[in-house]
């Protein structure tokens, strides 16, 4: 199979394409490309979704459920949703199955969910947001099928604000397909994630775009230094305002 490769077009059957080619090995690779940071982001996320006992948490671009996982054990119910058949196929075989341990596999697109107005308690998308091809539509779809009050986190690569350190990743962000060409399956995809990384907005630009989608309070923090951002927002109901 040719390798795929998506620009910053975003074509939805490109980024899908893309995804699908490195599936099998994707969790593998993220762990050693962020020197097992990962870990400690999905636990920061896990924290701001704060999922409880009862509650629905849909986990957007959730590839193959690895954070779906965390908040399932709480004991909250837990849709993961991404548009990459070939994510879902390998989360559902890690996992024993597409509905297992509260964790239900659907697939859906960002702009145009599968899912009823006001399904979920949170709604949440780890490094997923930057690859879809009309941000703005894909959190004002967040928004609907939110309940009233209910709870936004988006976790994102950002910008470190410090220069020097800024600098310093930017030039590792260039390094990336000679560093995973011998444990992917398609290096050049990496090529696309530094691209994709680079024309990113800023943490106070996306803040500014979640609150324009209809969001209350929307606020970030910092993770590694600004490598990540944690986004957070609000649905107004009668628990948030």
């Amino acid at each position: 199979m040719t390798p795929t490769r998506a620009d910053l077009t975003k074509a939805p059957a490109e980024v899908a394409a893309m995804f699908d080619q490195v599936a099998p090995r994707y969790d593998l690779v993220n762990d050693l490309l962020s020197l097992g940071r990962d870990r400690s982001w999905r636990k920061a996320v896990a924290r701001a979704v704060a999922a409880t006992t009862g509650e629905r948490v849909l986990d957007l671009a959730a590839g193959t459920g690895t954070s779906s996982a965390t908040f399932a054990a709480t004991g909250a119910e837990c849709v993961a949703c991404d548009f990459s058949l070939g994510m879902l196929r390998q989360g559902a075989r890690q996992r024993g199955g597409a509905y297992r341990g509260g964790v239900r596999f659907v697939a859906g697109d960002a702009v145009a969910l599968p899912f009823a107005d006001q399904a979920f308690d949170a709604v949440t998308m780890s490094f997923g947001l930057r690859n879809v091809h009309d941000v703005d539509a894909a959190l004002r779809e967040l928004l609907r099928v939110t309940k009233p009050g209910g709870r936004l986190v988006v976790c994102e690569f950002s910008a470190p604000p410090w220069t020097p350190f800024r600098r310093l990743y930017d030039g590792y962000l260039g390094l990336l397909p000679a560093v995973v060409k011998q444990v992917s399956s398609n290096p050049d995809s990496y090529v696309y994630l530094a691209e994709s990384i680079r024309a990113w907005p800023r943490q106070s630009e996306l803040a500014d775009l979640i609150g324009s989608a209809g969001w209350r309070r929307p606020a970030w923090r910092n993770l590694t230094g600004g490598i990540v951002a944690l986004h957070r927002g609000y649905k107004a109901g009668n628990t948030a305002a």
